[in-house]
């Protein structure tokens, strides 16, 4: 007689970049817990970023009413949850089960200290070392393969770009945030520092961006934003020669496919933890000693100094070197 299946949720809403970092902690449970059958909970944006996971059995998405969601969660009648989200949604959807769970430490006062007083009390870890941590007491060990990103379909670079852009640098030049993301005219500069064909990605939110870019730099920038869809711009991520970007999803997605990515840092730190995880020949550019920095843990729509120092004097010539190496 076949044993029972552990039941495992594990819950993580947003964002695309978040998710594909717990990628570690289902890839591990999967292969080191015994006869585990493995459930993630997100939102219904974010299906086709685990939609290709082979280590997820099922997937589940909050409904409209919290309420409809607990209902469905209930008859699952899981083992263990593991909260990777850990807010006001996640401890009521955990008390409503009323099964044993972990949740992951965010480390919020940390934070919010860095940010306030320039005092780093967070430790010297990747938050993927820490999300694997709410599963030790289940004997799962991060494996140190990195990140998993699976590509739904099968693309085409012939399809999805020019002849003139079939070897590439990617270039992301979205973010969440502007004070995430360099000002239009550095990106301009950047472009034109580069000796070889540049497709941009982004959303259709950058699309506008992105054409003001091209025309100023020149024929060698192709504008991808807002023409492809995520499954197609991770895709184009990982067949570029190398990813320049900012702190995004498609940051961790490249570095998922063990990209050579040169990051640029505004107001946030790689000490929150959330820069490319385990990737070779991978470099960081931020503007080191300024006293503002970081001004907020995600981001603004302005600089609140209003000077932007963190993004205008980064230095794009470094950054150009390194990827027309």
């Amino acid at each position: 007689m076949e044993s029972k299946k552990i039941k495992i949720l594990v819950i993580r809403f947003s964002s695309i970049g978040d998710i594909v970092l717990t990628t570690p902690v289902i890839r591990c449970l999967q292969k080191q817990v015994s006869n585990i059958e493995l459930h993630y909970l997100t939102k219904k944006a974010y299906e086709p970023v685990l939609a290709g996971n082979p280590y997820i059995d099922k997937l589940h998405f909050l409904a409209e009413s919290l309420n409809d969601t607990i209902g469905r969660l209930k008859l699952e009648n899981f083992d263990h949850i593991i909260d990777l989200h850990h807010n006001v949604r996640t401890f009521i959807i955990k008390k409503k089960l009323g099964r044993p769970s972990v949740s992951f430490d965010k480390l919020n006062w940390q934070k919010w200290v860095l940010v306030n007083t320039g005092m780093n009390f967070l430790p010297k870890k990747h938050i993927v070392d820490r999300y694997m941590e709410t599963v030790e007491f289940l004997g799962v060990k991060n494996d140190g393969a990195g990140l998993d990103y699976f590509l739904i379909n099968n693309h085409s670079l012939s399809l999805l770009l020019p002849p003139s852009h079939q070897h590439y640098i990617a270039l992301v030049i979205g973010a969440q945030h502007a004070t995430k993301r360099l000002p239009t005219n550095r990106l301009i500069e950047l472009c034109r520092l580069i000796e070889q064909p540049v497709v941009l990605l982004g959303g259709a939110e950058d699309a506008a961006r992105g054409e003001t870019i091209t025309a100023a730099a020149g024929q060698h920038v192709f504008n991808g934003c807002g023409k492809f869809k995520l499954d197609q711009s991770a895709f184009l991520v990982k067949m570029a020669k190398c990813v320049i970007t900012h702190d995004t999803g498609l940051m961790h997605i490249a570095a998922a496919f063990k990209k050579t990515i040169l990051s640029v840092w505004g107001n946030t730190v790689p000490e929150f933890g959330m820069y490319p995880y385990m990737t070779d020949d991978s470099c960081m550019f931020e503007v080191e000693g300024l006293p503002c920095r970081p001004c907020s843990k995600i981001g603004y729509e302005k600089c609140p100094r209003g000077h932007f120092k963190c993004m205008n004097n980064i230095d794009l010539t470094k950054i150009s070197q390194q990827a027309n190496a």
